[in-house]
């Protein structure tokens, strides 16, 4: 049967296709264990996997970082496409770990790449981060401002982490993931992308200290100001309204609907979350691609390693089509419709 074809009304100007041409992940070597977890916090394996899913996540080295992480994975997406440094135009990196405050993390990718002619910027907007980017791409090369972009979403997380609190520390961890972007003929790529926010709530998922609003003084550095804080009833449920709303919109928007799809790449946070977007989407949970069992939460580098995992398992061939939905702290949402 004849693939349907999208009636997204981006697809019926002139400008130009933006499609993912490489991907790349990478994963620190350590692995923490939930059983290593029950050592540190009041849990258990049980525990932790009733309630989300995850088994393990890994932890990055002391001296390795953010930008570290992004490079690698960067580099992956680099060979797989078949992209030179000196071919980036622009480097965009998604993290709420970056190394520092400034300069960007992104310019510490592009110095560990040798992209040279590359703009570089970092965006936050926590899980969320990857598909804003990648829509803040596709934007440039419809243009014509850039050619090739290159997305990272990359994260420290356990630098963030309260290790006292067992209701987030089981939660998080640390990786990157890269996609290169550029146009390509005869192909749709990104068709479209759907993407919210409401600051309303911004104080169920948060870092309350470490910016200029908390400064973090030695007067308060008992309270853990400069960890993730999360009220995870609420996150839940506004998760799980807010992803499903962004998934429909893009589908909408595409012309297309839920059994058109060869692959759905959900944020990678709690299991609960994607059985219950699976359940309303009316969508078996096998056509999700899920690794939360093994990385845990890792925030904008989530879905992007997941892409990397999916696309390199062949879970999508060419002329699919591929919905990506995440979520994030803000709160902010978002969902992208791919032909692959």
């Amino acid at each position: 049967m004849k693939a349907p074809q999208p009636r997204s009304p981006r697809l019926h100007t002139p400008k130009r296709s933006v499609s993912i041409v490489g991907t790349g992940s990478y994963l620190p070597e350590r692995v923490l264990t939930n059983a290593e977890l029950a050592r540190l916090v009041d849990t258990s394996d049980e525990w932790i996997v009733s309630r989300t899913g995850i088994h393990e996540r890994r932890i990055a080295a002391d001296n390795e970082f953010t930008s570290d992480m992004g490079a690698k994975a960067a580099l992956a997406a680099m060979e797989q496409a078949g992209v030179k440094a000196e071919e980036i135009d622009l480097i965009i990196v998604a993290t709420v770990s970056p190394d520092m405050a400034f300069p960007s993390t992104a310019c510490f990718v592009q110095k560990r790449l040798g992209a040279k002619r590359a703009a570089c910027f970092d965006i936050s907007a926590a899980c969320s981060g990857f598909l804003y980017a990648i829509e803040i791409a596709q934007q440039f090369i419809m243009s014509g401002t850039f050619n090739t972009v290159l997305v990272i979403g990359s994260e420290k997380l356990s630098t963030l982490v309260d290790w006292t609190d067992r209701n987030t520390c089981v939660l998080f961890g640390d990786g990157a993931g890269a996609a290169l972007l550029r146009n390509r003929a005869n192909s749709h790529g990104v068709i479209t992308t759907s993407m919210g926010s409401d600051g309303d709530f911004s104080d169920i998922l948060l870092m309350p200290g470490g910016g200029c609003r908390v400064p973090i003084t030695k007067e308060n550095i008992d309270q853990r100001l400069n960890t993730i804080k999360m009220s995870g009833k609420e996150v839940y449920k506004h998760a799980v309204n807010a992803m499903l709303t962004a998934a429909q919109t893009a589908l909408s928007q595409a012309g297309l609907k839920a059994e058109d799809l060869a692959c759905i790449i959900p944020h990678q946070a709690n299991m609960r979350i994607i059985e219950a977007i699976a359940e309303r989407m009316r969508v078996p949970v096998e056509r999700f691609f899920i690794n939360l069992d093994r990385y845990g939460n890792t925030s904008a580098a989530a879905v992007a390693i997941a892409l990397d995992e999916a696309n390199r398992s062949e879970r999508m061939k060419i002329g699919d089509y591929v919905l990506l939905i995440v979520f994030g702290g803000g709160l902010t949402w978002a969902s992208s419709v791919i032909q692959w």
